[in-house]
């Protein structure tokens, strides 16, 4: 049983890498097997090429493993910033290179890519964190919260999911000491709540 931990954050000493050692520290004491990905550390090619899209398309051995990490996986933790609403471009190439049909969704006979796909993913839960500079109310009201909306709704509750929680961490560049551990505090405890002993 692993759970897939995929991190999306150019700055080795970025409160994102403190966020996925924690989640890391905590999967571990559980006895979880745990895939990891640093997406930039793996300098992980985010573009998709028209060869690639179709279903069945012969893809990088790369990008193959991913696949198989991401289907296999009984679990997922995605972490990452908040950039203008959306992920790191790196981690949106991801999306589209590994969450792919026939991988992690497929459409049924006789639905030529209209309807809504069924999804393929093994994962039982999936767990996001996000850090952010725009305060959560702010995030709300002015715009919607796009990436509850991205990861809850488009990506893995199209994908089979069936649990999906998010934690946003803000306003970081004003945060204190003291508020980083306790926010990495919330972290240990939603991990190991979400994907407890084996």
């Amino acid at each position: 049983m692993s759970i897939l931990v995929v991190l999306a954050h150019p700055h080795p000493g970025s409160f994102n890498h403190a966020i996925a050692a924690t989640c890391l520290d905590a999967l571990h004491s559980t006895g979880r097997r745990v895939v990891f990905h640093d997406l930039y550390q793996e300098s992980f090619d985010p573009v998709v090429t028209h060869t690639e899209i179709v279903g069945g398309a012969p893809l990088a051995p790369t990008v193959e493993a991913h696949c198989r990490e991401l289907a296999s996986a009984d679990g997922i933790v995605v972490i990452h910033p908040n950039w203008w609403g959306q992920p790191p471009a790196i981690l949106k190439g991801w999306v589209d290179r590994v969450v792919r049909p026939g991988v992690a969704y497929r459409f049924l006979e006789d639905d030529d890519g209209e309807g809504v796909p069924e999804g393929l993913l093994s994962a039982t839960a999936a767990l996001v964190f996000n850090t952010a500079n725009t305060p959560p109310l702010r995030e709300r009201e002015a715009f919607g919260d796009p990436l509850e909306a991205l990861w809850s709704k488009c990506i893995f509750g199209l994908c089979g999911v069936q649990r999906v929680e998010r934690r946003t961490f803000a306003v970081v560049v004003t945060s204190t000491e003291e508020w980083r551990r306790q926010w990495l505090r919330e972290v240990w405890d939603l991990v190991t709540e979400t994907f407890p002993p084996l």
